[in-house]
């Protein structure tokens, strides 16, 4: 069941604060506060899905092709398109701590931007 006290759902109702690299109708992007990666951004789809199967599931086509433009967008804002890797954790087990749907982006490098 979805939690709508997650932080992911606080961040999508502009409850806390993050700092966000890409949003627009179906996704948010924001950098990870606990980053693993030089570069570590979350990108959550806007509506309430716990993981990648209730999303793949649940979520209308529209929200689910325009998530992953989002993701891939997102990318291209970092200037990453050819070098990064994406992870979604499924499950407590795998190391998913919020049970919102998302998508972590990685590289080693740094956003040009950043310095």
């Amino acid at each position: 069941m979805y939690n709508q006290d997650n932080v992911f759902a606080k961040i999508l109702r502009d409850e806390i604060p993050s700092r966000r690299v890409y949003a627009d109708e179906y996704a948010v992007a924001f950098y990870d506060n606990a980053p693993r990666a030089k570069t570590h951004v979350l990108v959550i789809p806007r509506g309430e899905y716990t993981d990648i199967y209730d999303f793949t599931m649940n979520a209308p086509a529209q929200l689910q092709t325009g998530f992953w433009n989002a993701v891939r967008k997102t990318v291209d804002a970092l200037g990453l398109r050819e070098n990064f890797r994406t992870v979604a954790n499924t499950g407590a087990g795998a190391g998913q701590s919020v049970f919102h749907f998302h998508v972590h982006i990685m590289s080693d490098e740094r956003f040009k931007s950043d310095f």
